[in-house]
């Protein structure tokens, strides 16, 4: 097999189960060395055992290097220490795979504060996190002359691209960090860094008693696009977001500027019903949210 990673350093976070561990084992098979975060909680987030230490041992089976740390990635801290370990550890950086997430799934009238800020904590500041103090480690080594080939893949969510009902806060941090993902990569460019995001379908435990999983496809065919994403070879693609289902692989088309009309000058209120059929009208019809009726 070609390896398309070899010698890189990797970050996976959420790593210890599903689609971490399937990401974390593939970079490994294609040469990376991994540092595999999980923090240990269950699917709604609270404390529990990791088992990041299998997933080393896993690695190191087949002939890698891993080691195991147990940061919450959206502790900004504790994020900062999840990037020195790998600088410390195997000598840099290189990949940044930002995976870790719980759910807390409820309709929006039965949601509550703290199970929205929780959810949005781990996904969306914990996604932030990490991102910022690698960006800042790979801005410092492009300072000194040392710039790095550098790549990061999030996950976001087709919850978050095209909503989904009952996962109000999900959706939400999962559309913040498909944005996030365009931002980031627009500014890190210059430093040798390529942003992308994966919006990945898969039987997990988080997808489990959500959805009917019968025909989902395994975690581990979701990895081997991040695989190709954190090499060298993908240093023209960035800021794109693509949905991988088993053996489909898909370019997310979002947010983009469609129909329009100028008044050349304020519209008065009255005048917009027309206005606003015709652009309807003339545009796409948005994909349905996700167990809409």
């Amino acid at each position: 097999m070609t390896r398309l990673l070899e010698g890189r350093i990797a970050i996976v976070t959420g790593a210890g189960r599903g689609i971490g561990r399937a990401h974390a084992l593939e970079l490994a098979r294609h040469g990376a060395k991994v540092v595999v975060n999980d923090f240990g909680v269950s699917n709604n987030g609270e404390k529990t055992d990791s088992p990041a230490d299998e997933v080393v041992a896993e690695i190191r089976a087949l002939g890698g290097e891993a080691v195991t740390n147990g940061a919450d990635v959206a502790d900004f801290e504790q994020a900062s220490a999840l990037i020195q370990q790998a600088v410390d550890t195997f000598g840099g950086l290189d990949i940044l795979v930002n995976n870790a997430g719980f759910v807390r799934d409820r309709m929006l009238v039965n949601a509550t504060e703290d199970e929205w800020d929780a959810v949005l904590r781990v996904h969306l500041k914990g996604h932030f996190a990490t991102l910022r103090h690698a960006a800042a480690y790979w801005r410092s080594e492009s300072k000194e002359g040392r710039q790095r080939v550098a790549r990061v893949i999030n996950t976001t969510s087709g919850a978050g691209l095209q909503g989904s009902i009952g996962q109000v806060a999900y959706s939400a941090a999962k559309g913040g960090i498909a944005t996030m993902t365009l931002v980031a990569a627009a500014e890190l460019g210059r430093v040798g860094v390529t942003v992308n995001a994966l919006a990945p379908v898969a039987k997990t435990r988080m997808t489990e008693g959500a959805f009917d999983t019968s025909e989902m496809a395994l975690p581990e065919d979701n990895s081997p696009i991040v695989a190709w994403l954190a090499s060298e070879a993908a240093g023209h693609v960035t800021g794109r977001v693509f949905e991988s289902d088993g053996g489909k692989l898909t370019l997310e088309e979002a947010w983009n500027h469609g129909a329009s009309r100028d008044n050349g000058k304020r519209w008065e209120a009255t005048e917009l019903g027309d206005v606003v059929d015709a652009l309807i009208a003339e545009g796409a019809d948005p994909e349905p949210v996700y167990g809409a009726s």
